[in-house]
């Protein structure tokens, strides 16, 4: 069984974790498949908005599907939710990606 696989069996098992699709999109992101990504990671954020990385992470994929204004658009969230919580060191790095994607 491989580890996405362990890991969908896991969400049908606790679909309310959000820690679980989180690391379900970072399969998909690591295997190049950039759109289940991007699902994934919603999914992650319908249940958890405040995790910050997976803001980050969704905006690495949106930006290698060409998607830069939804990119764009996720790191400034992520950013504005992270200072809001008083996580610097999210928040720097979702502001440094987006000065780096032009933002």
């Amino acid at each position: 069984m491989s580890r996405l696989q362990k890991l969908m069996s896991l969400f049908e098992t606790d679909p309310a974790d959000a820690e679980i699709p989180y690391m379900i999109a970072q399969e998909h992101s690591r295997a190049g498949h950039h759109g289940a990504a991007v699902e994934w990671y919603d999914r992650c954020l319908a249940l958890e908005p405040e995790h910050h990385y997976a803001y980050f992470h969704k905006a690495r994929s949106l930006d290698a599907l060409g998607r830069l204004d939804e990119a764009r658009a996720a790191l400034r969230e992520g950013a504005r939710r992270a200072q809001s919580a008083g996580e610097a060191k999210a928040h720097s790095e979702l502001r440094g990606f987006l000065e780096q994607i032009g933002g």
